[in-house]
């Protein structure tokens, strides 16, 4: 029954927002590094979220992270709260399979984030099919709710299986979690992350603040989110807080009563019934009109509230005397005001039983106790005092939970790696390509040759960038430190020439048609002496014929039998590492995760500040326990001027129009925003583009359409713009971005490499 009511729910809210069948309303260039996904249905969760949300973006700001909401109150509040502090903002899809499918293939996250009792079966599954780790967070299951659970403890209990771990908020809850068919182990006691917000974030809105200056009022009392009654027979709590207003307003005359219904819909009805009792009254809207003193403020706005508890004398918490269960007592208790609450707390038993143990609440259990303990109070000022401040201690005691929540979510996070195969439809051909790959290989290992000289190759086990070019220019500049004289033989992809192959020496000068444009950066930095060949024997033999050579390093080689090898490096690209973990076409592998265990040694290459890597390295140990890994990150170096040549060691420009043609744009873009840079548009072309004359207008033309001062690209891609595209580019002037990178500890490759050298 929960579950079809939540259909015809979800019906409703999809005729008003598309964004529920999951058309989401912002453009997002996903990446394999992962995103974070947290779900928030009500205006409490949202507040709730706030603290951990920073608290993830502190710990890793470079994961995307998403909140969706449910409702149009939740969606507002968090549209005020997280503004600049989230990627995304999204009406949460209808839990239909399909529409959940849409948002997880636009976000590719690796972690979903449920708040509190929401339970999604079909966002559940579908997030742990997708590969992500889900997390409930905060979770809690009322006095109320606990018994109509039980009598579908085997469904609860296939649903509970689902997430990664559930953090609960009191061992009571945890106790009621497993009851219920949750995994013992994977269900831990980690706090009450509402303890931890700050409800003093902001200033009190400037039109309420001369409101209060113009009035003066002696006495200021909220009634905080104030409820309907649950059926015709419960009492609606307007009707009540005006009955006892009227009884306050004869004993204070400089009182103002601030009345704030908890749901939007609710702000007209109580105004109507205001109206009808005769009570002086504004609306906040209607603001800075208003009626002299007692009165009442009609607080119609949302996520205002929370900045008022500091005005208050006393406050009321609504929800308590109809059968809804309650509202989160902390934010007022966190500003030391005394609060009363009725007798329904259900869903907030712990914090309910601990505050009135403490005497940091008042309990009333009838009607007409509400104003008669509202005047105590506000004639009592010790008593006042006394109440409120033991309220903030014990609120101000609690706090800390979103530190540990922090911790654990990222612990799951990391060690979380998402590998979305492909349909399986294409597992026929993926089946061809492995069996080709695998007879490949057979033939072209029996027939290898070797070089005279020892042999290192760099390469990858995935179709695409992996920083191949970066690290093999690293490798050559440190072996010449080091006193030896390096060689990188390479097949110069795409190359425009008949010659099989060519030899150069290092700093030497040849134009991209002769050599394809990974060359020209190792030319460009004289890194080493190069040869480029598609028969990287013969090449290797006349390189060592016409220059020196101790060690050759074979560049983009994993796959490359023909020539035996020394040493085999395989790099992976900490955004994207196992290309889905499939064989092409399913995934972008070039062959099964099996052959990690040729590996030499592993270098996680593109490790951006923050990142953990366990994950990742879980895989290769799994496949090769003794190979070293190394991680190593990008160092953007210099910006060069195409046209002039002039060097620039910060940017030269103040906007800019990127473009690149790289396996992995996603690098660029994300190198860009390390940098600070935000081009004020972006165009990605394939892989080694060359381009092409009207390529180059386009381009010029966006920058003149976003008033943009540069052009900006990759190193690699200025070995493919003409001097005549540079022409046509003028004035405009484009900049390249020269990369290298920095490995965290390379004494584990120095000692494989010395081993080889001292043979």
């Amino acid at each position: 029954m929960y579950f079809l009511l939540r259909i015809r729910r979800d019906r409703r809210y999809a005729s008003r927002f598309p964004e529920r069948l999951g058309a989401l309303p912002f453009s997002f260039d996903p990446t394999p590094a992962g995103a974070i996904w947290l779900h928030a249905v009500s205006v409490g969760e949202v507040i709730s979220s706030i603290p951990l949300i920073a608290a993830l973006r502190n710990e890793y700001p470079n994961a995307p992270l998403f909140v969706s909401c449910t409702t149009v109150a939740g969606r507002a509040i968090a549209e005020e709260k997280l503004a600049g502090r989230i990627d995304g903002l999204f009406y949460a899809p209808i839990d239909y399979v399909w529409c959940v499918r849409r948002v997880l293939r636009k976000l590719r996250p690796t972690l979903v984030i449920v708040m509190e009792t929401e339970i999604w079966p079909n966002l559940w599954r579908e997030a742990k099919r997708s590969g992500a780790a889900l997390a409930i967070v905060n979770g809690r299951i009322s006095d109320r709710a606990l018994p109509r659970y039980r009598p579908w403890r085997a469904v609860f209990a296939a649903v509970l299986s689902q997430p990664d771990l559930l953090l609960v908020q009191s061992e009571e809850d945890r106790r009621r979690y497993t009851e219920l068919g949750a995994p013992p182990t994977r269900v831990e006691a980690a706090g009450n992350l509402k303890y931890d917000f700050n409800p003093g974030e902001g200033e009190i809105p400037e039109a309420i603040a001369e409101l209060i200056s113009t009035l003066a009022p002696r006495h200021i009392v909220i009634a905080a989110s104030t409820m309907p009654g649950l059926d015709a027979e419960d009492i609606d709590e307007d009707d009540l807080v005006i009955a006892e207003y009227q009884r306050l307003a004869a004993r204070h005359p400089q009182l103002l009563f601030i009345l704030t219904p908890r749901r939007p819909e609710r702000f007209a009805t109580a105004a109507a019934k205001l109206a009808a009792a005769q009570v002086p009254f504004i609306r906040r809207s209607e603001l800075p009109a208003a009626p002299p003193l007692p009165c009442v403020l009609l607080l119609d706005s949302m996520g205002e509230l929370s900045r008022l508890f500091s005005l208050a004398q006393v406050v009321f918490m609504g929800g308590t005397f109809p059968r809804r269960g309650g509202h989160n007592i902390l934010e007022p208790a966190f500003f030391g005001k005394p609060v009363i609450a009725g007798p329904h707390m259900e869903n907030f038993t712990a914090i309910a039983s601990e505050f009135t143990e403490a005497g940091a609440l008042i309990r009333i259990d009838r009607p007409a106790q509400l104003s008669e303990t509202i005047s105590r109070l506000l004639e009592n000022e010790p008593e006042r005092r006394s109440v409120g401040e033991r309220a903030r201690k014990l609120a101000a005691s609690k706090r800390g939970v979103t530190g540990r929540l922090t911790q654990r979510l990222l612990d799951v996070y990391f060690h979380t790696l998402p590998l979305r195969q492909g349909p399986a439809i294409l597992a026929p051909l993926a089946a061809l390509w492995e069996h080709e790959t695998d007879r490949r290989r057979q033939r072209d290992q029996a027939a290898a040759r070797r070089l005279p000289q020892p042999v290192i190759a760099i390469g990858g086990v995935t179709m695409g960038g992996t920083g191949k070019t970066p690290f093999a220019d690293w490798l050559a500049i440190e072996l010449r430190a080091r006193g030896l004289q390096p060689a990188i033989l390479t097949r110069g992809y795409r190359r425009r020439s008949s010659v099989p192959s060519i030899v150069l020496a290092a700093g030497s000068k040849a134009p991209p048609e002769l050599t394809g444009d990974e060359p020209q950066t190792y030319l460009r930095h004289n890194a080493a002496h190069v040869g480029i060949g598609a028969d990287r024997y013969a090449t290797g033999l006349e390189l060592a014929r016409l220059h020196p050579v101790d060690l050759f390093v074979l560049d983009d080689a994993f796959q490359h039998w023909r020539l035996a090898r020394d040493l085999d490096i395989v790099l992976i690209d900490a955004m994207d590492p196992f290309g889905r973990g499939a064989i092409f076409p399913r995934g972008r592998l070039r062959e099964p995760l099996e052959a990690l265990a040729r590996a030499s040694a592993f270098l996680i290459t593109r490790v951006e500040p923050g990142l953990r890597t366990d994950a990742i390295e879980a895989v290769l140990r799994r496949h090769n326990p003794q190979a070293p890994i190394l991680r190593s990150r990008v160092q953007p170096r210099r910006w060069i001027n195409l046209d002039t040549g002039r060097i620039h060691h910060q940017p030269p420009f103040e906007s800019a129009v990127a473009f690149c043609g790289l396996a992995n744009p996603r690098a660029f873009w994300r190198t860009l925003a390390a940098l600070g840079i935000e081009p004020r548009a972006r165009q990605a072309f394939g892989d080694h583009h060359r381009y092409r004359l009207v390529e180059i207008q386009r381009l010029v033309k966006a920058v003149r359409a976003t008033g943009a001062a540069a052009l900006i690209t990759t190193e690699k891609d200025a070995a493919n713009l003409s001097r005549a595209a540079l022409s046509l580019a003028a004035p405009t002037p484009i900049y390249a971005l020269e990369i290298g990178i920095e490995i965290e500890d390379p004494a584990p490759l120095w000692t494989l490499i010395g081993a080889l050298t001292s043979r």
